[in-house]
């Protein structure tokens, strides 16, 4: 593994290399990650990983036409022969008028925001097999619970270096670590399964190995005999751990690839409401410690926060270079990377914005109703908006939950679920797009 200036100039000097073979533009990206994961189940060790690896990846251009290529071996000769290779092959690439660099004006000058991304932390295979076990011994602890399928815990670190020739040349680097246990409570057909984790880019805001387990086993217990629900409309409440795939299908249908195929379900409403007036919906790169910060972007843009729902309102798209140029605006900061490729565009820490409500306050006038804790399937159609997910969870009855449901299937249409979402008051940041508690009103159960 290459220390992060070793990496910016390793990046570098590709990127000369691929002038001087006659590209007219190119950048280049290396990519180091190490970790270790252990899994336990039913008090026994069941696996140790351990993976390292390093990638450096170069794309250049020889006029509009552009070749990627990547090669996980970085000595002299194979560098050597990656640019060879990718300059012949981008002579016989198509030409492509959107294709080329970030516009150098752009690039990100000066000192880079600092994320705090990196703990320096190293924990041994030892400690991570121990936190696994106090988190499978007591979600085990629960009284229904019958069987395990296992608990974990892991520890990585990645680092990132990004060169083009416009002079860009930075770096960054990021830890990782993770508790999950995953635990099944009754006997039989009446089985049911739960689970809990938690990840941070610091050990020590990971939270303790024990709470997680706890938490896994009681959502398991909990589930225990569920009922059915008899079909019609009402409204659906979704917790945080899977109303956070709202806003995933919010943010790809407003990234410039799908607005510029014209494959996104709020293509014609830029600048329009979309969401109740209030509604927030933030992206915010720079949050310390956040599980998706970052200083630059994968072209070497600077990242900013942004209000993507400001007051309900759509306010703008997200765009990499390429779908910025197709759609005649200017690049956003949000250019995601892959070795292999070009950049695509995606968002980093987003979150809806909490409410005024609590929980309780939300669905205290739901005569009946769905709390949503578990979606399946891929019922989203990004084009249409149409939506159509299963579910379990639990039936709200005069404003509290009841007994356990399952089987069900939740349906409406984004843009109409947009428009009637309440958040309540309780987010918590803990993954990398949050949500607080989510009330849609008039969606249509499938239920007996």
């Amino acid at each position: 593994m290459l220390t992060l200036s070793e990496a910016q100039e390793r990046t570098a000097d590709l990127v000369a290399a691929a002038r001087k073979a006659g590209a007219d533009a190119a950048d280049a990206l290396y990519l180091c990650n190490n970790s270790t994961q252990i899994s336990v189940r039913l008090g026994a060790l069941e696996d140790v990983e351990r993976s390292e690896g390093e990638e450096i990846g170069l794309r250049l251009f020889v006029g509009k036409r552009s070749a990627s290529v990547s090669s996980s071996d970085l000595s002299a000769d194979a560098l050597a022969a990656l640019v060879d290779r990718a300059v012949a092959m981008a002579r016989e690439a198509p030409e492509d008028p959107y294709a080329g660099l970030a516009p150098e004006e752009r690039l990100l000058r000066g000192e880079a925001v600092e994320v705090d991304g990196d703990d320096g932390a190293d924990p041994s295979p030892a400690a991570l097999r121990e936190r696994a076990e106090e988190a499978e011994d007591a979600a085990r602890a629960i009284a229904g619970v019958t069987n395990s399928e296992g608990a974990g815990a892991s520890a990585s670190r990645t680092l990132i270096a990004l060169a083009t020739s416009a002079g860009f040349a930075r770096g960054y680097s990021n830890s990782g670590y993770g508790c999950h246990a995953s635990v099944i409570a009754g006997e039989g057909g009446a089985m049911q399964r739960d689970y809990a984790y938690h990840s941070t880019r610091h050990l020590s805001d990971l939270e303790a190995a024990a709470a997680i387990g706890r938490r896994a086993g009681e959502r398991a217990v909990k589930r225990l005999n569920p009922g059915r629900l008899a079909s019609g409309a009402m409204p659906v409440i979704f917790d945080p751990r899977v109303g956070s795939s709202l806003l995933g299908h919010l943010a790809g249908a407003i990234t410039g690839s799908a607005v510029a195929r014209r494959t996104s379900f709020l293509l014609d409403r830029l600048g329009e409401q979309v969401f109740a007036s209030g509604i927030v919906v933030r992206d915010d790169p720079h949050r310390l410690r956040g599980l998706r910060s970052k200083p630059f972007d994968g072209e070497g843009l600077p990242t900013a926060a942004r209000d993507i729902i400001a007051d309900g309102v759509l306010t703008g798209w997200v765009l990499d270079s390429a779908s910025a140029r197709q759609l005649g605006l200017e690049p956003t900061g949000h250019a995601t990377r892959g070795i292999g490729g070009p950049p695509g565009a995606g968002l980093t820490n987003l979150y809806l914005e909490a409410g005024a409500l609590s929980v309780e306050q939300l669905i205290a006038d739901v005569k009946l109703g769905v709390y949503v804790t578990e979606l399946i399937g891929q019922g989203v159609n990004g084009v249409t908006g149409d939506y159509s997910r299963g579910a379990s969870g639990y039936v709200i009855r005069d404003g509290q939950l009841a007994e356990p449901v399952a089987e069900i299937t939740v349906a409406g249409n984004l843009k109409d679920m947009f428009r009637e979402l309440t958040p309540a008051s309780d987010l918590e940041f803990r993954r990398g797009v949050d949500v607080p508690t989510l009330r849609i009103d008039g969606m249509t159960v499938a239920g007996a």
